[in-house]
């Protein structure tokens, strides 16, 4: 509703606010888009983008997760392709290593693109 005294103003093109909004909330083409919207699955892919490749227990230290936690975040995200994971020994121990696939930076991009845009629309000066 239009306040007192105010007539509604009509857009014949959709506000750049808005449309950062929208491409934002609404981004079809990418399914698995919202899987960055997690700040646990966020930290993996924005620690992977620095580091060519992490082991599990630096990412568990880095992002104050649990084992069981870190686990389930790192697994939907191999599940989506935008990681993989190695599993070697180091020294009889079992070593789990995590990198970034283009598929993941091509991902981590997009999503700060998006949340530069609605930073630019909603910033007030």
């Amino acid at each position: 509703m239009a306040a007192s005294g105010q007539a509604k103003k009509k857009h014949t093109q959709p506000d750049t606010s808005l449309a950062a909004i929208s491409g934002y909330v609404t981004d079809d083409d990418d399914k698995n888009q919202r899987l960055l919207a997690d700040r646990v699955r966020l930290g993996i892919l924005s620690s992977l983008a620095v580091q060519e490749s992490i082991t599990f227990n630096e990412l568990k230290d880095l992002l104050s997760v649990s084992d069981g936690n870190l686990s389930t975040h790192a697994r939907k995200l191999e599940n989506a392709g935008y990681i993989s994971c190695t599993k070697d020994y180091e020294e009889r121990t079992p070593r789990t290593q995590y990198a970034l696939t283009p598929e993941g930076l091509a991902a981590l991009e997009r999503h700060l693109k998006h949340m530069e845009a609605l930073i630019q629309a909603t910033a007030r000066t």
